[in-house]
């Protein structure tokens, strides 16, 4: 007797049948007594509809076939439409890069089902998938029949009959071996010459089944039938159909056949279902996969099953009660972050359904550029963990069939979900240190806005964008795109280009180049300031909420930076304008005197520090000064300038080298400059008739200059004294010498005699002394950059004092100017 169940309706191909055929499926499951299976065959009802919908636009017949006397048990259901050219593909397994909603096959029945094909024929083409009954789990075949334990347990093989059955192109017998005698009861001369269909009990169910003829017509062909028996009954068979080439009249059908109870023979049985019914999502998604993969997963099937334009995955934000999007798939709108509203809560336990999200939530919908919206919670231990959302761009898409649909993936997907989440939160939350870690130290102590803009870029792709451009804001508002990478740098040119330069309105509102990523933007905000953005490329549609917040620490870190950044480049511009007024702008020339000045300050990035220079004119002489405040830096900076004007004031009001001296340090003691003493040399030149210059000087506290006669001698020549701003009853006296042609004056600071290696200073053992014995006959400039070598190399580190030297060197009466170098 043939048990086997069928119930058919037929839909026209619109946007509506999705909805029409999960309520038939419901339905005819519901009174076969499988609701156990109902949810699972919905789903793959949803995608074999929609694909036929979609792919074909013609009528469809909807076919739910249950065949109770097959080992295991049977659910087909079959999507028959009138496109027959169109082909669907295989869908790949697993997809590699998620699964697509046209082009990529059926990727549901890929997944869910046990088995899924395609049959064409000449004016249609069926679609259909297979699910399979476990008869071990103890309950009632689906024909309320219960299932015996001899149906489950191969036949003995010593009935086993294997007939080999060959027919010729008009499909008569014209091989018939012994063994199909012995199955079938018929010799080779009774069906010799006979059709093969008069053996043949064929079954078909609607207009596009295969008919027996065109089943023939086939290369190969594997399944069930019945074929008569001598005794007249119809004796259940497997058969394996394979067809030969060669000419047409030529061709034959070649059939072997045997018992059903034999089948696996020709067909390994299947291997026991192990899983509940109705969780197939649920063991599909158990296997180990990567939390972004799953998600993924998770979003196509809600989509694949609903027939949406979109789905999401939302889960719920770490200390707090907002949900952000996790994974999305189809006409979605690149959405980063939290959509919070008043859609989405912790209270909310239920699937729902809006007709017209934009009477519930006009935000929300434009947001989504949905009108239709389904959404089913991801419940554990009674918590709220996050939503399945599904979106069409029309009202009323969705049904409340689909919600339930909907709720069913969500029990079987939130334990697991919830269970990889929050191995990943850990994952991340540690990566995420790393990575922030690696971004602070890179960027740590870079004051120079382009460069952080470049490191910014790089940090980033291709870890988290395929490219990055960086947006700078500056102090008048203006805003320029400062630099962009690609993970391809061939394309670094062509992005540039496609990007604004100087966009045209606020950053949050452009519109950016349309292209095969999405572009997301990212303020650069610190003290309420902002210093412009970071706009990234994904190929992914959405940002995980993860990957989202940690771009939200990085911008907030870039943007700390080019706030110090600002700072500094302030501060430096300030100090560039101040300290420019701290040294001489010009180094007077003087007729029989050569000098050359070096001068380095300590400070990294600065133009003056503690020490200090000056050579001026004053009448018909002229005047020099070098001087060393105690300390560095700008407060030594500020000592500095006072010094140096009040020097060059006093010796313009004709005021002695001594004299000089008394007012300064009487100056400096009136400042009240606690703690900011001074070192000075100072003195005049005055030419002398026959060549050279007489020299007065004082050395208020001062490392001694040192005089180079022409015969190489070397010899100080000035006493030190006490350092100005200590004693206010101190006195100065001065020292006279003549410089003559071809020697030279070295006066230097101790930045150079105390230069340190280790315990050892340059001058010890007069080492100043002897470098500079070895100079004789160089001219001014080339003795300065002799000492300036001398004390860089004297070291490996680089020296944490201000260094300044001063060269003097006398020429002929005859020139009629001196040459000044500076350094």
């Amino acid at each position: 007797m043939d048990t086997t169940r069928v119930s058919s309706t037929a839909f026209d191909g619109t946007p509506q049948a999705p909805a029409a055929a999960r309520r038939f499926v419901r339905q005819v499951l519901g009174e076969w007594q499988l609701s156990h299976l109902t949810e699972d065959a919905v789903l793959l009802t949803s995608e074999l509809v929609t694909n036929a919908v979609v792919h074909a636009g013609t009528g469809l017949e909807l076919t739910c076939r249950l065949d109770p006397n097959a080992v295991p048990t049977r659910l087909e259901i079959e999507v028959d439409d009138h496109h027959p050219t169109l082909i669907v593909p295989a869908a790949e397994s697993p997809p590699p890069e998620g699964m697509a909603t046209s082009g990529r096959g059926l990727a549901l029945a890929g997944m869910l089902a046990d088995a899924w094909g395609v049959t064409y024929t000449g004016a249609a083409k069926r679609v259909w998938v297979r699910m399979e009954l476990d008869k071990g789990c103890g309950h009632e075949s689906a024909s309320g029949i219960p299932a015996t334990k001899a149906a489950s347990i191969a036949a003995s093989t010593e009935s086993l009959h294997v007939a080999v059955i060959v027919s010729d192109l008009d499909g008569r017998i014209v091989s018939w071996n012994a063994e199909a005698e012995a199955l079938l009861g018929w010799s080779a001369a009774q069906v010799a010459g006979e059709p093969l269909a008069d053996l043949v009990a064929w079954r078909r169910h609607g207009p596009c089944a295969l008919s027996l003829s065109d089943t023939l017509g086939l290369g190969r062909w594997r399944g069930e039938s019945r074929m008569r028996h001598r005794d007249g009954d119809l004796l259940p068979v497997y058969i394996s159909h394979l067809r030969t080439d060669g000419r047409a009249q030529d061709r034959r059908s070649i059939w072997i056949v045997v018992s059903s109870d034999h089948r696996y023979v020709l067909a390994s049985p299947p291997a026991p279902l192990k899983r509940e019914q109705g969780g197939r999502i649920k063991d599909l998604l158990d296997h180990d996969m990567p939390l972004d993969e799953l998600l993924d997963t998770i979003a196509q099937i809600v989509q694949l099953s609903s027939a949406a334009d979109a789905a999401y995955v939302l889960v719920r934000a770490e200390g707090g009660n907002r949900f952000g999007v996790a994974a999305g798939t189809g006409a979605t709108a690149g959405l980063v972050g939290v959509v919070t509203a008043g859609v989405f809560g912790v209270e909310r336990q239920a699937p729902v359904m809006f007709e017209d999200l934009l009477a519930t939530d006009v935000e929300l919908a434009q947001r989504l550029q949905a009108r239709s919206l389904v959404c089913a919670p991801l419940v554990v231990a009674g918590e709220v963990t996050g939503y399945l959302v599904a979106t069409a761009a029309e009202p009323g898409r969705f049904d409340q069939a689909l919600t339930a649909s909907l709720q069913h993936i969500a029990d079987q997907v939130a334990v697991t979900v919830q269970r990889e989440r929050l191995a990943e939160r850990d994952r991340a939350h540690r990566g995420r240190l790393s990575f922030l870690a690696e971004a602070g130290e890179l960027l740590a102590g870079v004051h120079d806005e382009e460069l952080i803009a470049a490191l910014t870029a790089q940090l980033v792709v291709p870890k988290i964008a395929t490219w990055a451009a960086v947006y700078l804001t500056d102090l008048a508002g203006m805003t320029r795109l400062a630099h962009v990478w690609h993970s391809e740098e061939r394309h670094n040119a062509d992005l540039r280009q496609a990007l604004p330069v100087i966009p045209r309105s606020a950053l949050g509102e452009v519109t950016w180049p349309v292209g095969p990523e999405s572009v997301l933007s990212f303020p650069l905000l610190t003290q309420g300031r902002s210093h412009g953005a970071l706009v990234i490329g994904r190929v992914e549609p959405t940002l995980p909420l993860e990957l989202a917040d940690l771009l939200a620490d990085l911008c907030r870190l870039v943007a700390l930076n080019l706030h110090t950044a600002m700072l500094y480049s302030r501060q430096a511009t300030t100090s560039r304008v101040l300290q420019r007024s701290l040294l001489p702008m010009r180094v007077a020339p003087m007729p029989g005197l050569e000098s050359a000045v070096v001068y380095e300050p300590a400070e990294e990035g600065a133009h003056v520090g503690g020490d200090f220079y000056d050579l001026f004119t004053v009448g018909d002489h002229w005047c020099f000064a070098l001087g060393d405040v105690c300390g560095s830096g700008p407060e030594a900076a500020a000592v500095t300038g006072l010094a140096r004007h009040a020097v060059r004031l006093l010796a313009k009001e004709n005021y002695t080298v001594s004299d000089i001296l008394d007012r300064l340090n009487q100056t400096l003691l009136d400042e009240g400059e606690d703690g900011r003493f001074l070192s000075l040399l100072c003195g005049e030149l005055t030419p002398l008739p026959q060549g050279g210059a007489l020299c007065t000087l004082a050395s208020a506290g001062h490392p001694p200059p040192l005089l180079l006669r022409a015969n190489g001698e070397v010899q100080p020549v000035a006493t030190s004294q006490l350092l100005l701003g200590i004693d206010g009853d101190a006195r100065f006296y001065t020292e006279t010498f003549e410089l003559l042609p071809e020697e030279l004056l070295l006066c230097v600071t101790d930045g150079v005699t105390e230069r340190r290696d280790g315990n050892r200073l340059l001058d010890d053992d007069d080492g100043l002394t002897a470098i500079l014995s070895g100079c004789s006959g160089l001219s001014a400039h080339a003795v300065a950059e002799r000492i300036r070598q001398a004390v860089e190399s004297f070291a490996t580190e680089p020296s944490n004092d201000d260094v300044a030297l001063l060269v003097l060197r006398a020429t002929t009466a005859l020139r009629a100017g001196g040459q000044v170098g500076n350094r």
